[in-house]
């Protein structure tokens, strides 16, 4: 059999296209082996295959384009449904027409896993198909009514002579809609279109937009043309959706423990389906049990991306209506913690460990020899084993710190195996954590099964780092750069920066195997979730690492960057020295400038002469050995005074070295102009080196970070079919918008954080399609904490954006948090979603009193203690009548509503 592949696809000199498949004759899905194909005319590239009889006997084959850029960059189109079953074309020669599909269309995003699963699930009874046929035409529309089908009309017999009364109906067999037609006797070129049928009124609803499509093509015995014709045209932008944002453990419940669990998403279900709205997105849920303290309470420094969070099992369905009386005595302590205004974090987490273990006790017989256990068991024991080893030892050694272990404190797997086995005296402490995660999993599928069954999509939180002390760096330590720690540069909300302490990732090992440890994060992701956001997607472009001396992230530089070379500083005649501008710059001005009245006491027991200058003595001279100090010292206003001055002494520097440069490579430390290292040069070096830290940060970076991210993103979403998000926050690099569009990932647009730099609010009106707005996330207040924050802007805020004039309301009352939600809500966004206390402060009955108590996160401070709790419970959320009809009522006027 012989097959033609014909591409439409417009292309330049030196770029060129490919065809690759599953079959001998296309490479077996060997990129290298891909067919080149032939540039055919300004329309069209073709190839031409003869499948040999072992191809034919394989009945079907696969197969999609390639794109290679004309400096070499491959681009794999997105397309993954063309399937050419051989045996049911009766023909020795098929001819393909296809139409390239590119990742960013917006089509494709209804074709994701909330679309095709939840939203969009009905099939329309399948259209007659004419059995005698020369051609075959495919194509995709995802975005239909109720009754409604795709059909066809043209400029033939065949197509009904553009007669809309009487139009070819086409059938949907899975992700695309076909019909055959019999063009025998017909001429060509044939023009037509696609439009939109109702079968149950028998009416034309539209056509597709754009010009006619025309087919080139003849007619020959035992020839068979199959036509992709890519995406029916039609607007897309009209579904919109709406959502909530809470955090598990914000959840409360009358019959939860202290804390939201899995058990009371469907709770939230019940309410967000009550008030129209599409999606609940949570934060990470993933284990961070490594201290037993308060501070395991930040949900992104899990000592799992795999393990689910022991803090979220109900406890009595666990136990089962037979083993209820054992949980009982309890009911007082359960009331006591369940009536807190926020998360008890220690007291919950130990008293839920108590009860899990009793539970496993009862159960360990039954748990052992269930079917359903042994399956999970199996599917995820690549992760499960490791992880429950390491939980075992830190509970054994007192600590999460393998390198304090006495034994195992470097993972070897045949070790491991030894260690978990069923013969051994601890196996029980090994298979609790087992049964712990098989009943998490349970109740979590559970939930997220209930929001399906409701019309609603579960979006989950991918955090972009792993803790230092966890089982994922423990198992496989050479997939991180456990000699950096990872954070972010600063920004409004964090003047120093951020320090997450995350080792950063090895992403040429990580290539190695085609980043096979974050493909099954992604399928782990995808047993719960229909959507995910990817926490910081800087990071896959670039990181902002850290040295491990450090405690402040304004310590960090950009990893990888292109580094300013000492010849460009001599260039452009800076008076340059390497320890004048890569170490502490430390004069009597700056001392004064930093301790005030204190600067006598810093200069005698922190400091040593050099010169006319000083230097820190070698006590101190890191951050992290000015914190050891002062860990000894008494917690007063004076010493905290004192360490967070020596902390700005020592990042008072302009260049950090490039390692192993010899002082030949430089790196600008970030916010170089604010530092009296800087402004005490000369004023030409100032100049200079002020052009050279622009285009350091805002230009020469550019084409590696696009590099490096189109390296890693395209492969890992490829790998998923959930809706993806990326958190695009921060000192973004111009070329994440481009990327992001062209991956199809949806943007996060937030209007206190606006991307242009000439803006000091973003207003939702003008958020793009794909993307979701939202006036603020956990790591910021509230709308109504924020109204108080600062008078001066929110006084510009109530004149320019809401149009009021006049001077601003002191307090933010229901009325403005109603406009403010109205704003957004009216977005052209995709998805608008809000904090559950941005929802409740459109009610002067139901919010808070105090708007602060409402906040989650302050990434300012890296001692925050994550326990805020929803300060009414879920069950007399849905008893507010008169509150949910009039936020179903907003939601549903703003077209966003079910």
């Amino acid at each position: 059999m012989i097959i033609h592949f014909h591409i439409r696809f417009y292309t330049k000199l030196g770029e060129s296209l490919f065809v690759l498949g599953n079959s001998n004759a296309l490479g077996n899905e060997n990129i290298v082996k891909a067919v080149p194909m032939n540039y055919l005319n300004h329309n069209f590239w073709h190839a031409r295959i003869e499948l040999s009889e072992k191809d034919m006997q394989e009945g079907e084959f696969r197969y999609k384009y390639i794109f290679r850029e004309d400096n070499g960059n491959q681009i794999i189109e997105w397309e993954s449904d063309r399937v050419i079953d051989i045996n049911a074309y009766k023909a020795n020669e098929i001819v393909l027409y296809d139409t390239w599909n590119d990742a960013g269309a917006v089509d494709n995003v209804f074709y994701s896993k909330p679309f095709a699963n939840v939203f969009f699930q009905s099939q329309p009874e399948k259209q007659k198909q004419a059995k005698k046929y020369t051609h075959e035409f495919k194509v995709k529309a995802a975005v239909l009514q109720k009754d409604e089908v795709v059909c066809m009309v043209g400029g033939n017999e065949p197509l009904c002579d553009w007669d809309t009364k009487t139009p070819v109906l086409l059938s949907q067999d899975g992700n695309w809609w076909k019909t055959t037609i019999d063009f025998s006797g017909q001429s060509f070129p044939v023009t037509y279109k696609y439009g939109v049928y109702n079968v149950k009124d028998k009416k034309f609803v539209r056509y597709e937009t754009g010009n006619n499509r025309s087919l080139t093509d003849h007619i020959s015995k035992n020839r068979l043309t199959v036509v992709h014709d890519g995406f029916v045209r039609m607007p897309l932008d009209v579904w919109k959706g709406a959502g909530t944002a809470v955090p598990v453990f914000s959840l409360r419940s009358r019959n939860s423990f202290g804390t939201g669990e899995f058990t009371d998403i469907k709770l939230l279900v019940d309410w967000a389906k009550t008030c129209g709205l599409k999606m609940i997105q949570l934060l990470p849920i993933n284990d961070t049990t490594a201290t037993h303290t308060w501070k395991d309470s930040y949900p992104y420094a899990a000592i799992s991306a795999f393990a689910l969070h022991p803090l979220y099992l109900n406890l009595k369905k666990v136990a089962g209506e037979e083993n209820l009386p054992s949980l009982t005595a309890l009911k007082k302590k359960q009331e006591e913690l369940n009536a807190l205004p926020v998360v008890d974090y220690e007291a919950v987490l130990k008293i839920k460990l108590e009860i899990i273990k009793e539970l496993y006790q009862l159960h360990k017989d039954d748990f052992k020899n269930d079917k359903n256990y042994f399956q999970f068991f199996d599917l995820n024991r690549y992760w499960l084993v490791p992880y429950a080893a390491f939980c075992y030892l830190r509970d054994k050694y007192g600590t999460a710190d393998v390198s304090l272990w006495q034994a195992h404190a470097k993972y070897d797997e045949d070790a491991i195996e030894k260690l978990v086995d069923i013969s051994q005296p601890h196996y029980d402490e090994i298979a609790l954590h087992y049964f712990t995660q098989y009943h998490l999993n349970l109740q979590l599928k559970e939930a997220t099964a209930y929001a399906h069954r409701n019309g609603i999509i579960v979006k989950g939180d991918l955090p972009i780092g792993i803790a230092r002390k966890s089982a994922d760096a423990w198992v496989n330590p050479d997939l991180y750069s456990m000699d950096k720690q990872a954070g972010a540069p600063p920004d409004d909300f964090a003047i120093k920066g951020q320090n997450w302490g995350f080792p950063t990732y090895n992403w040429k090992k990580m290539q190695q195997d085609d980043y096979a440890w974050w493909r099954q994060r992604f399928e782990q992701m995808g047993n719960y979730f229909d959507a995910f956001r990817i926490d910081h997607i800087l990071g896959f472009f670039r990181i902002w690492a850290i040295p491990l001396d450090a405690v402040e992230g304004i310590l960090g530089r950009f990893v990888p960057a292109i580094p300013v070379h000492v010849d460009e500083l001599y260039g452009r005649g800076i008076s340059f020295s390497p320890s004048r501008y890569c170490e502490p710059f430390i004069d009597d001005f700056t001392l004064d400038k930093i301790f005030n009245v204190h600067a006598n006491y810093v200069r005698e027991h922190f400091l040593d002469r050099n010169g006319g200058s000083y230097k820190l003595k070698p006590h101190f001279n890191t951050q992290r050995k000015v914190e050891r100090y002062f860990c000894d010292q008494p917690k007063d206003e004076f010493h905290h005074f004192i360490k967070y001055g020596l902390f700005d002494v020592i990042s008072n520097i302009i260049l950090i070295e490039e390692e192993g440069s010899d002082m030949q490579q430089f790196h600008f430390r970030i916010n170089m102009d604010s530092v009296t290292s800087f402004q005490q040069l000369d004023w030409h070096s100032k100049e200079e080196l002020k052009k050279l830290y622009v285009d350091y940060f805002y230009y020469r970076q550019d084409n590696l970070w696009m590099k490096e991210a189109m390296q890693k993103l395209p492969a890992l979403k490829r790998n998923t079919d959930m809706l993806v998000f990326g958190e695009d926050l921060g000192m973004v690099p111009n070329c994440v918008p481009d990327v992001m569009k062209r991956l199809g990932l949806l943007s996060l647009e937030i209007q206190r954080m606006p991307k242009d730099p000439k803006t000091q609010f973003f207003h939702p009106n003008n958020a793009p399609y794909m993307s979701l707005v939202t006036p603020a996330t956990h790591d910021m207040s509230t709308v109504r904490g924020w109204w108080e924050e600062d008078k001066n802007t929110t006084q510009l805020f109530y004149n320019n954006i809401l149009g009021h004039y006049g001077k601003a309301p002191q307090f933010c009352d229901a009325s403005i948090c109603k406009e403010i939600l109205q704003q957004h809500l009216y977005s052209p966004a995709m998805w608008c979603v809000f904090q559950l206390q941005d929802f409740l402060g459109i009610s002067e009955k139901l919010r808070r009193e105090n708007p602060n108590d409402e906040r989650i996160n302050n990434p300012a401070n890296p001692e925050h203690y994550w326990r805020y709790r929803m300060h009414l419970t879920l069950e007399d959320l849905l008893q507010q009548k008169d509150f949910n009809e009039e936020l179903k009522g907003l939601v549903a006027a703003s077209g966003r509503g079910n």
